[in-house]
């Protein structure tokens, strides 16, 4: 059976540095940050006071009100994204076979808010009215929910399902999208993820973790991938999502393609809950896999994405991994993380990171990875890779390749080429 070639037509994106996908990666390009401190609620008992929130949302600038109140944050800003990238793609849903068009979606956690107000609101009341919930609570809670809303909001009756793998849940989302759509089984699918978990059990839980930066006295640099003052990730929210879509489909109704998606790949560490293993070796085998897919050898690529979370175990062995893979190609590479400016939009994140290797790929820039200080560097990362500091460089990008990894050693990666008939 012949694989089919599947492209990317269509971006949308809601995140902490812009709400659209122009803004999100002109500040991308430019070096923002998107941290400050905690609004969702007060935060200011907890070790951790800041985040990279998304700023300036109203939901009910592009959903209906009474909708909304339907919906978990999560799912407002998968809803919102999933607008923009469908408009972004000129799909016209008058003419598609909608049997043949899909969502799948990547959540982390889901609707964590939501369960927190419940609860909560069941304690106040559980004495003297007895059990009171929102008829609304466990669809607005459930992890699935989103793709769900949007496949309602369209019509859109192909393949439907989230994934959920920690962090590497968008990126795992977007390759079952991709086979999808290879193996003919759909002509179009709406991929990507959300996360809203920027709320008292989310920071509170990761803190416990000691997984999160405290600076609090400076947030904008606290997210400092491969610095050697990194002391933990910057949670972020948000949500990224890609029309995927099989080529001859695109190409007959004349749509505007981004880039092709060319392989994808998964593996586990096996190793620990949530620690990667101190050699890579599960990131290394992802990045293979993803190669392999793809029929590309380590040099034909020119830009990894990293997860780069800014953790001190983390962002070592992820450049273990590219080292071992790349031998002296990976002094070729442009490597960045873009979390330095988005945060750790979790669940999202493969999503998010997946738009910006598409738009490197098409503009033939790599965003930078901000805050790294002269002389602030570990005695254990080589910095004679190009680790993209600070400043946006530009250079062809034939192909970029997207790493996530998460709790519970999953690991997913997804690499997007230069499209070419």
């Amino acid at each position: 059976m012949e694989l089919k070639r599947v492209v990317v037509t269509g971006l949308g994106a809601v995140t902490p540095v812009g709400n659209t996908v122009p803004e999100f990666w002109e500040n991308l390009v430019n070096g923002v940050s998107g941290a400050g401190p905690i609004t969702h609620f007060d935060a200011s008992k907890f070790k951790t006071q800041f985040a990279c929130e998304v700023k300036n949302f109203n939901a009910t600038d592009f959903i209906d009100r009474k909708e909304a109140r339907k919906m978990d944050l999560y799912t407002q800003y998968a809803v919102v994204a999933a607008k923009e990238a469908v408009t972004d793609a000129g799909l016209d849903t008058e003419k598609e076979d909608l049997n043949k068009i899909g969502v799948i979606l990547g959540v982390g956690i889901g609707g964590i808010h939501t369960f927190e107000e419940e609860v909560a609101g069941y304690e106040k009341t559980k004495d003297t009215i007895g059990p009171k919930f929102n008829p609304f609570f466990i669809p607005k809670m459930i992890a699935d929910i989103a793709s769900g809303q949007i496949s309602i909001m369209y019509g859109f009756h192909g393949p439907n399902f989230t994934t959920t793998s920690a962090c590497a849940s968008s990126s795992n989302a977007i390759a079952d999208a991709f086979n999808y759509i290879r193996l003919g089984k759909a002509n179009v699918i709406v991929t990507g993820g959300a996360e809203a978990a920027i709320f008292p059990a989310g920071v509170g839980g990761f803190n416990a973790m000691h997984a999160l930066s405290t600076r609090n006295d400076d947030p904008q640099h606290a997210s400092r991938p491969f610095s050697g003052s990194r002391d933990g990730f910057v949670m972020g929210e948000g949500a990224g999502c890609l029309i995927l879509e099989e080529l001859e489909h695109a190409k007959a109704r004349g749509a505007k393609i981004y880039a092709e998606l060319a392989g994808v790949g998964a593996s586990a560490d096996a190793y620990h809950l949530t620690a990667s293993h101190p050699d890579g070796l599960g990131a290394k085998l992802v990045m293979h896999n993803a190669l392999e897919d793809a029929g590309m050898n380590p040099e034909d690529i020119d830009y990894i994405n990293v997860h780069g979370t800014s953790t001190p175990v983390g962002d070592i062995s992820e450049v273990k991994a590219i080292k071992e893979l790349f031998g002296e190609h990976a002094y070729k590479l442009n490597i960045s993380s873009t979390k330095s400016m988005t945060g750790h939009l979790l669940g999202a994140t493969g999503g998010v990171e997946a738009i910006a290797c598409v738009l490197s790929v098409k503009n033939d820039i790599v965003p930078p990875t901000i805050n790294h200080e002269e002389g602030d560097n570990d005695e254990e990362i080589d910095y004679s890779l190009n680790f993209t500091f600070n400043k946006a460089q530009q250079r062809t990008v034939r192909a970029a390749l997207s790493n996530t990894f998460g709790f519970g050693g999953h690991n997913a990666c997804v690499i997007v080429k230069k499209y070419t008939e």
